[in-house]
């Protein structure tokens, strides 16, 4: 079982998302402070951590720095912030996504499970296969079938990976905004289109005519490739 920590001071609402969460699965620890959650996580093993930013005692942004001082695991925002502002200070200081309240139980659920992957070290899911191409996801690289790296820009690999890691999944458009090039640009959907192309032009045989970077009209983006554990 994926063991969570669940970080929320508001009793009904950890009740209910934790109801949900152990029905599918998952094995939750639930944390009411900031103090309660980072001893907890000293002395215990969590895959992940779902964590709210307005705390009765400390601020969830504290709770975030003080994690990533000693841990890589995985942290969802849930808040009740909207604030494009609260997002960034979240993110920079090493959240991995951010849910705002109130929300859809489904796209939690989605957002959980597209955190933890990407926390799932990267010898677990190494290389992807896209055609001849390989994407070695803990090398950091884009080899063509010889062997010989295809030279990428840091934003045209970090949008191969959000893709990659969500293997023959459909990515929507603002979530690779997002997560790619943060809050500023969710909406900027002409620019991703332009690093969309670039990227087709040194993966695709035929740039007009994609087999593996596909559209998927207004929604989003898939990659379609072959997974090697």
């Amino acid at each position: 079982m994926t063991r969570l920590l669940l970080v929320e001071d508001d009793k009904q609402f950890s009740t209910a998302i934790t109801i949900s969460l152990r029905a599918r699965g998952y094995e939750v620890t639930i944390a009411g402070g900031g103090r309660e959650a980072l001893a907890r996580f000293g002395s215990e093993h969590f895959e992940a951590v779902v964590l709210d930013l307005g705390l009765g005692d400390i601020d969830g942004i504290e709770v975030i720095t003080e994690i990533r001082k000693v841990s890589s695991t995985p942290i969802l925002v849930l808040s009740a912030r909207h604030g494009e502002v609260s997002k960034i200070d979240a993110l920079d200081a090493g959240a991995d996504d951010y849910v705002t309240k109130p929300f859809g139980l489904g796209e939690f659920l989605a957002r959980l499970r597209a955190t933890i992957r990407r926390g799932t070290p990267s010898h677990n899911m190494a290389k992807v296969m896209v055609g001849p191409l390989t994407i070695d996801l803990a090398a950091k690289m884009l080899l063509d079938a010889t062997g010989t790296q295809i030279k990428l820009t840091p934003t045209e690999w970090s949008l191969l990976e959000v893709l990659a890691l969500e293997n023959n999944q459909l990515v929507a458009r603002s979530d690779l905004l997002f997560k790619v090039w943060g809050p500023s640009h969710k909406s900027e959907f002409d620019y991703l289109r332009v690093y969309v192309a670039q990227l087709r032009r040194k993966l695709e045989p035929n740039p007009g005519s994609p087999r593996y970077l596909i559209t998927e009209t207004g929604v989003g983006y898939r990659l379609l490739g072959e997974r090697l554990e």
